[in-house]
């Protein structure tokens, strides 16, 4: 099994960037325990971040007929990106939205996930948990 994780902006930032919302773990921390799960599930897993929707966009669409299982986390573009959602819908893989902070207690802005609306798992406020959540609950409905 593959499963693609996908961040979008600020991501890389994390540690950085208001470290009360979001923690102080780094994005390099983040990956290594993404790749220490992946180990410990027996999948393979490829890591993309990008500050640019169409290169996410692009990747989702790489995806079909090369990963089995989508792990993203849009950041910003989860409010905004419909273009996000279609690509997510087009490709047609099982996917899961991660959130690190809980969304639903903030802006009003941020209720909207248009990417998880082509989502079947949600893991929204666990910080990088919900990454690995979303991993073993993807790697065990694949029967890995």
């Amino acid at each position: 099994m593959k499963i693609l994780v996908i961040n979008g902006p600020n991501l890389n930032m994390l540690g950085i960037r208001e470290p009360g919302i979001y923690g102080t773990g780094t994005y390099a921390e983040l990956c290594r325990l993404i790749r220490a799960k992946a180990e410990e599930l027996g999948v393979e897993t490829e890591i993309f971040q990008s500050n640019s929707e169409g290169e996410l966009v692009t990747r989702i669409q790489q995806a079909l007929g090369r990963e089995d299982a989508i792990v993203i986390n849009p950041a910003a573009y989860t409010h905004t990106s419909i273009a996000i959602l279609d690509a997510l819908k087009a490709v047609g893989l099982p996917a899961a939205e991660v959130h690190i902070s809980d969304v639903t207690k903030r802006e009003a802005f941020r209720q909207i996930s248009y990417a998880g609306m082509a989502c079947q798992r949600h893991y929204i406020g666990l910080g990088f948990e919900g990454y690995l959540r979303a991993m073993e609950d993807l790697a065990a409905d694949a029967g890995r």
